[in-house]
């Protein structure tokens, strides 16, 4: 494991990445979540890699490996992060395959570089957190439930239960996977690991009620994509849940870019990385 030192509003944050294999570079962008880690792109990252790949793995501020603590976490940290880390680590023409909200970010930095990615895949692309698309627009429900949990005593109680075993394996079972045989007690175990280091609740809590999303509306996602930012092929899960899945064929609209369905559902490049993994070195060698 690799640590890229980063600031943020003068306070220090070690971002934690690796690579694998060697050859053509490949940014691999995990999706935000409560149990965001490098280790779901390890599945198709190590797939790549012996495809003749150097693949980039990254764990966001707040989540995995890297700094966690009480950052105010929104699009302006995540955006020059990653416009930071890339200029730092990344050279101009890699290619990127981000997943989930990493998607938008991924565009929107290519937007503003021309030239920095060679190839754009997204896997199970979405803008918008599990709340909002949930509930709706709620922004003073979402603050008060944010003020909540970042509190010292009942926000650690509240992320105790949100994290609880049950609550994970549920929210893998109906969203994320599509095979729930998959989300044994022991894969659940190891996600709640993730989700349980220490002061990693401020950015779960910014995450689920959408402090992180990087656009504001689907319009927005669109405009990102007419034209995309490089050639670009978007990949969405059949057994994807119907609000989400309405947002990715939205996307699919788009005469910009190469949308498919493949099996799968939110968290396709993990699940299915052995079936997707040839799809994506063919578009990505192209």
């Amino acid at each position: 494991m690799r640590r890229f030192p980063w600031s943020w509003q003068g306070r220090p944050v070690q971002a934690a990445y690796e690579v694998l294999g060697t050859g053509m570079p490949v940014l691999l962008l995990p999706a935000f979540s409560t149990v965001s880690s490098r280790e779901e792109m390890r599945p198709l990252a190590s797939r790549l890699a012996a495809a003749g790949f150097a693949c980039t793995l990254l764990d966001w501020p707040g989540f995995g490996a890297s700094t966690r603590g009480r950052f105010s976490y929104g699009p302006a940290l995540y955006e020059r992060f990653l416009a930071g880390f890339c200029a730092a680590v990344m050279p101009a023409g890699a290619a990127v395959a981000a997943a989930g909200h990493a998607s938008g970010y991924a565009l929107a930095l290519g937007r503003q570089r021309p030239g920095l990615w060679r190839r754009v895949v997204l896997l199970a692309p979405t803008w918008r957190g599990p709340l909002p698309t949930a509930m709706g627009p709620r922004p003073r429900a979402y603050a008060f439930l944010r003020s909540l949990v970042r509190a010292p005593a009942v926000g650690e109680a509240l992320y105790r239960l949100n994290t609880h075993p049950r609550v994970i394996g549920a929210m893998y079972g109906r969203h994320v996977y599509a095979d729930a045989a998959l989300v044994t007690p022991e894969f659940v175990a190891a996600k709640r690991g993730i989700a349980r280091q220490p002061g990693a609740r401020f950015a779960s809590v910014a995450f689920v009620t959408g402090a992180l999303d990087p656009l504001p509306d689907r319009e927005s996602f669109q405009a990102l994509l007419a034209p995309p930012p490089a050639t670009t092929l978007i990949l969405c899960g059949t057994a994807t849940p119907p609000k989400s899945k309405a947002e990715m064929a939205a996307m699919a609209a788009s005469p910009d870019v190469a949308v498919e369905w493949v099996p799968g559902s939110l968290g396709l490049h993990e699940e299915t990385a052995a079936a997707i993994s040839g799809r994506v070195a063919a578009f990505l060698a192209g």
